[in-house]
């Protein structure tokens, strides 16, 4: 077991449901994330990567708080709050939402997942939507509870993740498709499972639903995985920048508009649904946009680890950008990147100058995502 005095603990943090399990299981460093510890370090990031992409890992993230949107008017709430078009969730659906201010920033990126009729729960990025939420409530005149639920996620990504699942819950998981869920319990522990990750890897989230039962849950997972190659391990970064998908405070924040991301598909302008920052991007779309989420190639030796400041991006020694998230791909054999750039730098081809914390380096415009742009993999069958 780890000794935990190494890790500076306070009582201002809050430790997940999972904590004492992972401290068990070797975890080695902490990050705060949403209020709250997740662990981030098993070990070498290059083999979490590869237990990931070749059998399964295990990783806690609690810190993926819900927020719990209850009452009559529920259900119009949420659409207050997200540009994404509603009409068609179903109960018993998951959908990749945006929530926007007034000024069409991104606030957090969640996942929402609709459990009734007006009950619904926005899995969150790292940002107080909890607040955002209760704020606009008061003044929004629509009937509705809003909540932080005792829910904690733990994230089983990997491709031997569907065969744990089936051992864990039986043939109940053999029809959950892509961004579905259900409810259910394991062993009088009470869940709710969804076809859902932060990989791009096959995975699922199993939402715990009583925090007293955290331990039990993590052993009783790790049992049915242990002759199917499964680790604890950690979201990785490798993994989530060739699938291009979007850090919160990294690679998007309250200053970035959906379409620099190319999160176009996630906003809907021709309806008639009303949410906060319409007109704001009805106008950011009709002006067009002036910088670009871009991915790079980096031609230098293999990164030492992700970047941890954003990196300057240059050209003719004008300043035309920044890397947002960068890291060393084994499976590619490249460094990988993504990155905001202006527009007129945002051509596939474009050759520029990133300046990394001790040199500066080509770096080349590429399509993104890096690895499996189609999501093959993540919605395939199990």
């Amino acid at each position: 077991m780890q000794d935990k005095k190494n890790f500076g603990f306070g009582t201002q943090i809050r430790k997940s449901p999972f904590f004492d399990a992972t401290v068990r299981w070797g975890a080695t460093g902490f990050s705060v994330y949403n209020h709250m510890y997740i662990p981030r370090d098993f070990g070498s990031p290059e083999q979490n990567f590869h237990n990931l992409i070749n059998e399964a890992i295990l990783c806690d993230v609690a810190v993926e708080r819900q927020v719990e949107i209850t009452g009559p008017d529920a259900y119009k709430f949420v659409q207050l709050l997200t540009p994404r078009d509603l009409r068609k969730l179903a109960i018993g659906q998951c959908k990749y939402v945006l929530i926007t201010n007034k000024e069409g920033g991104i606030l957090n990126d969640p996942v929402l997942l609709r459990l009734g009729e007006n009950h619904f729960w926005l899995s969150l990025g790292d940002s107080d939507i909890l607040l955002w939420a209760q704020g606009v409530a008061i003044n929004s005149k629509l009937n509705v509870k809003i909540t932080e639920p005792d829910v904690s996620p733990l994230q089983l990504q990997g491709p031997n993740s569907g065969k744990i699942m089936q051992k864990l819950f039986g043939d109940l998981v053999l029809d959950l498709k892509y961004y579905w869920l259900r409810e259910t319990e394991l062993d009088g522990i009470p869940l709710v499972i969804s076809r859902t990750g932060w990989s791009s890897e096959l995975g699922y989230e199993i939402f715990l639903r009583d925090g007293s039962k955290g331990d039990s849950l993590w052993e009783k997972i790790m049992e049915a995985g242990k002759n199917f190659g499964l680790k604890p391990g950690h979201t990785s970064s490798i993994r989530r920048i060739e699938g291009a998908m979007l850090s919160y405070h990294a690679d998007a924040d309250i200053n970035t508009n959906p379409y620099e991301v190319g999160l176009d598909r996630l906003v809907s302008l021709e309806t008639d649904i009303d949410f906060i920052g319409k007109e704001a991007l009805k106008k950011i779309k009709e002006n067009g946009i002036k910088r670009k989420q871009v991915g790079l190639m980096l031609d230098s030796k293999p990164l030492k680890g992700p970047n941890t400041t954003f990196w300057k991006i240059t050209k003719d020694s004008k300043t035309v950008g920044k890397v947002t998230s960068a890291v060393y791909s084994p499976r590619l054999k490249k460094n990988i990147a993504l990155a905001m750039v202006s527009i007129e730098e945002s051509k596939i081809g474009n050759v520029l100058d990133v300046k990394t914390s001790d040199s500066i380096i080509k770096a080349t415009v590429v399509e993104k995502p890096f690895y499996d742009p189609k999501k093959k993999i993540a919605s395939g069958k199990i």
